[in-house]
């Protein structure tokens, strides 16, 4: 027995197919929306679909934006000889947020995973190399350190090595407030390896 209306189910359903949205989420956000006033649904209807219809990928880093280039390949200001790597666009905002990484990304949409049948030619691992036959003195690898991130890292290391040009992985290791017992093996020994003076 549905226990709302059609439209109301149906605004339910929607919202509940959107990752990271529960059940009762969709609920709470659906009834919201009802009640927000009519002026505001509209802004959000019609940001919703301007966003579908305007936002494409970077023509050089391939992350989201509006424009040709995103602000971070317009900006001349940083290093284009010095490019990041990354799995996705959230990836490449959460670098950003530190506001130290002063060079420009490439962004993967995804990363080598054989058991789901994502190879090589299945991520943005052509335009990478493409890229790479300009000035770029430095690729910093940052994919996440799942089997899939490091399978990636692996893969992009043996592709760039031959020409040269500098191959860098991220650290990673023990989080800040992190308990050394309950951290497992492979990323005590990350962190080992990965060390600075003090």
């Amino acid at each position: 027995m549905d226990l709302y209306s059609g439209h109301i189910n149906r605004l339910i359903d929607e919202l509940a197919a959107l990752p990271g949205i529960g059940a009762k989420s969709a609920q709470r956000l659906a009834f919201h929306m009802i009640n927000m006033p009519k002026e505001k649904v509209e802004r959000l209807a019609k940001s919703i679909v301007e966003a579908k219809e305007n936002v494409r990928y970077c023509k050089e880093c391939y992350t989201l934006t509006d424009q040709e280039l995103c602000p971070v390949c317009s900006n001349h200001k940083r290093d284009h000889g010095t490019i990041m790597v990354v799995e996705n666009t959230r990836d490449l905002a959460a670098y950003e947020k530190t506001g130290k990484y002063m060079g420009v990304y490439h962004v993967l949409h995804g990363a080598i995973s054989p058991m789901l049948g994502i190879g090589p030619n299945d991520i943005r691992l052509k335009e990478l190399m493409s890229r790479l036959e300009g000035d770029v003195e430095e690729v910093i690898v940052a994919t996440n350190s799942s089997l899939e991130g490091e399978t990636t890292a692996m893969y992009i290391g043996k592709l760039i090595k031959p020409s040269g040009i500098r191959v860098t992985r991220i650290a990673s290791g023990v989080p800040v407030g992190g308990d050394l017992e309950y951290i497992d093996e492979v990323t005590l020994l990350r962190a080992l390896e990965g060390r600075t003076e003090l």
